[in-house]
């Protein structure tokens, strides 16, 4: 597979007559990391790049970006608009990506689809004070996840590390009188404390650069219902050591619930799109790998309330995708998507609760 242009060795960049001081700064760059790597490893990491990031939910990307911090479909199956009494709850939250390359570059080996399988785990904490602000309620959250990627012929390639740290420092939470609606927004953050080797800092799963990730989310919460809809933008800043700047990112997930007694079942959905452009840099001699891409994916939901936890699983099937605006390799358009099926699983406990309120302590009779 031919490397990205601002990968290639500064020989390949004079001959191909666009070798600029930036260009030869990057492949000087790869040829240091790669003797501190060993040749086939880093090699491997370089060759791969561009379409190592397309493996990934994701395809407005810099090259070794997932393209989306957030996997698409993780947050409808543990979110509504509600909170819960007050307390400090925790919850551990794993998911499998099963997918294939498609889209008009994707490339094919002798009739077989490049395979992209990426697993995470992740602990997280929920904190509800039992404040209250303009009649709402507020709580805030933290997740740390790990996350381990592997991807088939002709990148195979793996990359395993701490991702980045997702904080959101307040949620607001509004209830709509009694009728079972409720408004919540909040604003997160992914905080680039993850690993981030290499000359971009993009050869394990972190990214040197902030993304704010605003959130909107409306529920009716009624008669053991939870209908859902919630919606988010991933609003990236630029990379620390590449000055590359990726699009804006909405994620729109739904969900229709039934509490049945203890159990808890019915479908979700989601779709996740760019809708900005990305913005390169001299580090990559202004190259943008692909522009838009958008993805559907429907599947369901099945949970269980043990009384001191709840347990959830839920699946989806990505049923359409496309991905659009790659530079042009061979006259075609080298835009690439992922598209396949996913499972994540979330169990959730409560850690504290205040103590209740005092009762009365009067005798049950008295004169």
């Amino acid at each position: 597979m031919t490397r990205p242009k601002a990968l290639r060795p500064t020989f390949a960049l004079k001959r191909y007559g666009f070798a600029t001081s930036s260009q030869i700064t990057v492949a000087l760059r790869e040829r240091r990391f790669r003797q501190q790597l060993g040749w086939n490893a880093a090699g491997a990491l370089f060759a791969a790049g561009s379409l190592l990031a397309s493996c990934l939910p994701g395809q407005a990307y810099e090259a070794g970006y997932a393209g989306a911090a957030t996997m698409p479909g993780i947050t409808i199956g543990n979110a509504s608009a509600g909170i819960p009494g007050p307390g400090l709850y925790g919850f551990s939250q794993t998911f499998t990506y099963q997918a294939n390359v498609v889209g008009p570059g994707a490339p094919v080996i002798n009739g077989n689809q490049t395979t992209a399988r990426i697993t995470s785990t992740a602990l997280g904490m929920l904190w509800v004070p039992g404040w209250e602000f303009l009649g709402a309620k507020y709580d805030a959250v933290i997740v740390q996840p790990v996350v381990e990627s592997d991807f088939g012929a002709p990148i195979n390639v793996s990359k395993a590390g701490l991702k980045n740290t997702y904080i959101v420092p307040g949620e607001l939470s509004w209830k709509l009188g009694d009728s079972g609606f409720f408004v919540k927004t909040g604003l997160g953050m992914h905080v680039p404390t993850g690993d981030t080797p290499g000359p971009a800092g993009l050869s394990s799963v972190g990214n040197p650069w902030w993304i704010y990730q605003p959130e909107l989310l409306v529920s009716y919460l009624k008669d053991g219902w939870n209908i859902t809809a919630a919606f988010s933008d991933e609003i990236n800043t630029k990379n620390e050591i590449t000055q590359y700047q990726t699009g804006q990112i909405l994620h729109a997930e739904f969900a229709a619930t039934k509490q049945l007694e203890k159990w808890t079942v019915g479908p979700v959905g989601y779709y996740v799109g760019q809708i900005t452009a990305d913005k390169s840099s001299a580090f990559y001699g202004g190259t943008i790998n692909t522009n838009r891409y958008n993805a559907w994916a429907a599947g369901g939901l099945v949970g269980y309330d043990f009384g001191g936890a709840v347990l959830k699983v839920w699946a989806f099937q990505e049923f359409n995708v496309d991905a659009s605006g790659g530079t042009p390799r061979g006259g075609r358009d080298s835009a690439t998507f992922t598209q396949g099926w996913k499972v994540f699983c979330n169990l959730s406990f409560r850690l504290w609760a205040p103590d209740p309120p005092a009762t009365d302590r009067r005798p049950a009779f008295f004169k």
